[in-house]
């Protein structure tokens, strides 16, 4: 959608900037109240994975894997909804939902200070944070579907996306949505230091970079697309 294109070609803060009056203040609540929530997940999923436990988790998933076959992630509402949607969608004229962008930004800005704060470079923050998300990942969702995305990746990112997905949810629905719905002030110093992060200079200069098309995904692809049943 609109936000991973604009991101794409613009960079993170110009999402931002496009926004005016109640839906920049409605981004601002949504991004105060979500920062924090994905952080603290973003974080764990850190530290699982430069402990070594996550990869241990992997290889016990699959010591398992014959006896609990992997499920389609897709069948909720929200998913079949979606669904139907990429079947009539205009693509040109799809909005785009501030509060639903305050909480994506909020995510991606969590990752790039998880990252930035364990000492990896800009260049390595704005590839696994930024370039990944909104010129493969979401593209490819965007076409078919979650289950569709994640089942063509690792084997670590089918357990991974199983295991921390609910995680996200969980916190968020508890966390961040509850305190907007609670009338929680936006925290002006998160919004400060989103306004002036440095990064923003890096993924536009990344921006520069970027090829003149998007990614295809409705061609014929040399990886072996699955689709579990």
């Amino acid at each position: 959608g609109n936000i991973t294109k604009i991101i794409s070609t613009k960079g993170i803060k110009a999402v931002y900037d496009g926004l005016e009056g109640d839906d920049k203040e409605i981004f601002k609540q949504a991004y105060s109240a979500s920062y924090l929530p994905s952080k603290e997940i973003l974080q764990e999923i850190y530290d699982e994975v430069s402990s070594g436990n996550e990869i241990r988790t992997v290889i016990m998933h699959g010591k398992r894997i014959e006896q609990f076959p992997v499920g389609k992630i897709d069948g909720t509402a929200t998913w079949q909804v979606g669904e139907k949607v990429r079947e009539s969608r205009d693509e040109d004229k799809i909005p785009l939902n501030p509060f639903t962008a305050g909480v994506y930004v909020a995510t991606m800005m969590a990752q790039i200070d998880v990252l930035l704060e364990a000492g990896h470079p800009y260049s390595e923050v704005v590839n696994e944070s930024v370039i990944e998300a909104v010129d493969s990942l979401c593209p490819y969702m965007h076409y078919k579907g979650i289950a569709f995305m994640v089942d063509n990746c690792s084997f670590t990112a089918k357990t991974g996306s199983r295991k921390w997905a609910p995680r996200f949810d969980y916190i968020l629905d508890q966390l961040a949505y509850t305190a907007v719905d609670n009338g929680k002030p936006v925290n002006e110093d998160l919004i400060s230091a989103f306004e002036d992060h440095k990064v923003h200079a890096a993924v536009e200069e990344c921006c520069k970079l970027r090829p003149s098309v998007d990614i295809s995904v409705g061609s014929s692809s040399s990886t072996k697309e699955i689709v579990i049943q």
